[in-house]
């Protein structure tokens, strides 16, 4: 099941919410872990006992680490039990297959008879439910949260839901107050609603729109430097649209249930660095990385080559674990070595302007990267960057123009103008490091900022919002109809 279709939307989310505020508070934890392991039995009910196994194995080795005590010996032991196991289930069912077949096609060049292995099924969201599993035994062991003796409400964070197929990657001492006492507003359910809707458009109104023309792109056995370039902007936009499309409704679905998870994107692509990308993409999974990868493998306490290094494997690393393919690894060691580069040559990644040549090289960087992150295999990324870099024939094939519409051209378009219009509004409006802007005050009915002089009068703020959210309302439903019109579109995550 996933968040854009017709059976989320008008079955499973309307029941779920109307039982879960009929429910005492006291049962709500209970019914959101039921109806989370409802959610994810939908695709494959036999992978939902590998699931509840993860986690209940997790919340025995949490007990087993706090009985033992902060940083003990004792503790260490459980703490390698547990990560090891977990890995080993990850690396089974995620890179069984890529071993594999790597493994045969080395003995195959030396004449030898390839093995034999029946294909394993990826389970879906195993990356992230594992990633949290082993989050949380990390803090037990390091003292940051202590071991919860409540299945419920550690099964349930594990499965929530809203996160579990494509994240953000949550941390159980993060959210545990929440498990115990959140609030259930109005005003929360209303932002939550818009969230949602927000997320829902990005989706199915923009980034299944130009999802066709990576496809075709890519697809190509011969393309121009026009397709090649199309290709990779389309990709780069949709992936964003598509993915912070899911985490603006995890958010939002949270938010609906008295949740407040962290946030996963901030304008990633008005970056000026690699550096700062990251503080800007998949935030989740960069501060997951940078608290239980990069430090433990020594962070920058070392030598300066040590820490260049540490850069370097946690994004190798990173991209591992996006897939069990050559072309997250090279595109993890693309973004680990960028990351290197600049902490030599100490690039500022949060600067206070923006400088359109920087902006504009990082951009170029990201969209390089994701190319062979999109492409199937090394061929098809070669064939890309041949004919990219090629600066041949700009005009698109005839085999792609034939393919392609106006609207989803248009719909691109329109995408990079919202991008581009958000991201420098918002990198003034809440720059990404330093002391946050004063807030304004209230006198007589008209914004005062803290300077003293006046800001935008109550009445039209109150304007401006009704005529956001009814532009939101608006769209969501155009959305609704193209969904229904639409074939099937998983979110790109779900792969991972």
């Amino acid at each position: 099941m996933v968040f854009s279709s017709n059976v989320f939307l008008f079955l499973f989310l309307p029941i779920f919410l109307g039982l879960y505020y009929l429910v005492g508070t006291r049962y709500r934890n209970l019914l959101l872990l039921v109806a989370s392991y409802i959610f994810y039995a939908w695709w494959r009910i036999d992978f939902l006992a590998l699931f509840a196994a993860v986690t209940v194995f997790n919340y025995w080795i949490g007990l087993r680490i706090g009985a033992a005590g902060v940083r003990t010996k004792t503790a260490q032991k459980w703490l390698l039990l547990g990560v090891v196991v977990d890995l080993c289930v990850l690396g089974y069912f995620k890179y069984a297959n890529f071993g594999v077949d790597s493994l045969n096609a080395i003995i195959s060049s030396f004449g030898m008879e390839p093995f034999v292995l029946t294909h394993i099924l990826l389970p879906i969201g195993i990356s992230f439910y594992v990633f949290e599993s082993i989050s949380y035994i990390i803090d037990v062991y390091r003292g940051d949260t202590p071991a919860t003796r409540n299945l419920v409400d550690f099964a349930a964070f594990v499965a929530i839901f809203p996160h579990l197929i494509a994240g953000p990657v949550l941390r159980f001492k993060d959210l545990v107050d929440q498990f115990n006492h959140r609030t259930h507003t109005v005003d929360k359910f209303a932002e939550g609603c818009t969230r949602f809707m927000q997320g829902f458009i990005k989706k199915v109104f923009i980034a299944d729109s130009i999802a066709p023309i990576a496809d075709h792109c890519f697809a190509l056995s011969d393309p121009t430097t026009g397709d090649a370039w199309l290709g990779a902007l389309a990709y780069t936009a949709q992936l964003y649209f598509d993915f912070s499309g899911y985490s603006d409704m995890a958010i939002g679905l949270g938010l609906m249930m008295g949740f407040r998870f962290m946030e996963n994107f901030n304008q990633p692509y008005i970056s000026q660095s690699i550096t700062e990308f990251w503080r800007r993409w998949h935030i989740s999974l960069s501060t997951w990385l940078r608290d239980y990868l990069y430090i433990s493998l020594g962070g920058n306490r070392g030598t300066t080559f040590q820490t260049y290094r540490n850069l370097f494997l946690t994004m190798l690393l990173g991209g591992l674990w996006h897939g069990a393919n050559f072309t997250y690894i090279i595109w993890g060691a693309w973004h680990g070595a960028w990351l290197a580069i600049e902490r030599a040559l100490g690039v500022n990644a949060a600067p206070r302007a923006i400088n359109p040549l920087k902006w504009v090289f990082t951009f170029l960087l990201v969209v390089i990267g994701w190319v062979i992150f999109r492409a199937e295999n090394l061929d098809v990324a070669w064939r890309m960057y041949a004919a990219m870099f090629s600066f041949g024939d700009w005009q698109l094939s005839e085999l792609n123009r034939a393919q392609l519409t106006s609207l989803q051209i248009a719909t691109l378009l329109l995408a990079y103008v919202v991008l581009v219009i958000c991201g420098i509004r918002q990198f003034y409006a809440q720059p990404l490091a330093g002391a946050p802007k004063a807030k304004a005050r209230e006198e007589d009915g008209i914004a005062i900022n803290a300077d003293g002089s006046a800001a935008l009068p109550r009445a039209r703020v109150q304007i401006g919002a009704l005529a956001f959210h009814a532009a939101v309302l608006l769209l969501f439903a155009a959305s609704v109809l193209k969904l229904s019109a639409q074939s099937f579109s998983p979110f790109l995550y779900f792969q991972f």
